[in-house]
């Protein structure tokens, strides 16, 4: 037996959670997800994610079948089924089976997928010696396009920009908008360290939204470190004291090259470190108990 799958009220080994081919999030990735780490049978900032996934089917017009309750409940079960003490859920809603045309109208209910396992983006002495990074061609989504806060099954953007950075051989990659702006990493937001004050671009930038941002963003201002959004622009993070990315998968990660260009002097700094370390501190004691 492998992984047990929650697909539309069912607990289904992972050989048999299957979708339908005529389902519009495979055919047209019509749909949107979450992703939520697991610490000590504790789901990490269950509620934020809850929000997001709600306010990103709203703009959808995404009916999410049963209530929220419902949903947190089949959430908690599918994480104790698996008995998953850390790790990461894969909270998926599809636009539901349809024909092969493009129309939404002609789909009927919704699904939920809700997958409960491990994930490891980075080794661990990514977090002792630092990320490489490289800025990719390929720009972040217009917000008047396809919104970046929106988290939808449409993921082609990103992984156009993994091809690059694995390509070039770094570790990440960086993201610029359309007007050569700091957006952010492939999946990940940045925030730069400049004369002892917090720096991460606006989310009007092209940026997510992040909750690992936001938790961050927190945790530096009770540190009492000051902390802004501001636009960034690549110079800013080549001569920026200390850099790193934040997201759900990667935690905090610090990056100590850019562009072959060393930040700082190319080591994880003390600002990097000690919200590395409250981050962590936090995660035993906060989320909702399975």
């Amino acid at each position: 037996m492998g992984l047990s799958v929650f697909i539309d009220g069912e607990y289904l080994d992972e050989k048999d959670a299957k979708i339908s081919v005529f389902d519009h999030g495979l055919l047209y990735g019509d749909g949107i997800f979450e992703g939520i780490r697991v610490y000590g049978k504790r789901v990490f900032m269950l509620e934020k994610h809850l929000d997001r996934l709600y306010n990103g089917a709203k703009v959808l017009r995404l009916d999410i079948p049963g209530s929220r309750e419902e949903l947190k409940e089949n959430i908690l079960e599918t994480v104790r089924i698996n008995d998953i003490e850390d790790g990461y859920i894969r909270l998926i809603v599809t636009r539901g089976v349809g024909d092969l045309g493009l129309s939404p109208t002609k789909c009927g209910r919704s699904s939920i997928i809700i997958i409960a396992a491990t994930i490891k983006i980075y080794p661990d002495e990514v977090y002792e010696k630092g990320l490489k990074v490289v800025t990719v061609s390929t720009r972040r989504n217009l917000p008047h396009s396809l919104d970046p806060q929106i988290k939808s099954l449409n993921y082609l953007n990103h992984i156009m920009a993994h091809w690059e950075a694995h390509h070039y051989g770094a570790d990440e990659g960086l993201v610029l908008n359309n007007l050569g702006f700091v957006a952010e990493c492939i999946v990940d937001n940045i925030f730069i360290v400049e004369n002892g004050r917090l720096l991460t671009p606006p989310t009007a930038m092209g940026a997510l939204k992040g909750i690992t941002r936001d938790v961050v963003i927190d945790i530096a201002e009770r540190e009492g470190m000051e902390v802004s959004e501001k636009i960034l622009t690549l110079v800013d993070c080549y001569i920026a004291d200390e850099c790193f990315l934040t997201g759900t998968a990667a935690e905090v990660a610090p990056i100590t090259h850019i562009d072959e260009r060393p930040v700082g002097d190319g080591s994880p700094g003390p600002v990097t470190k000690k919200l590395m370390q409250v981050f962590k501190e936090l995660t035993k004691t906060t989320g909702v108990p399975v």
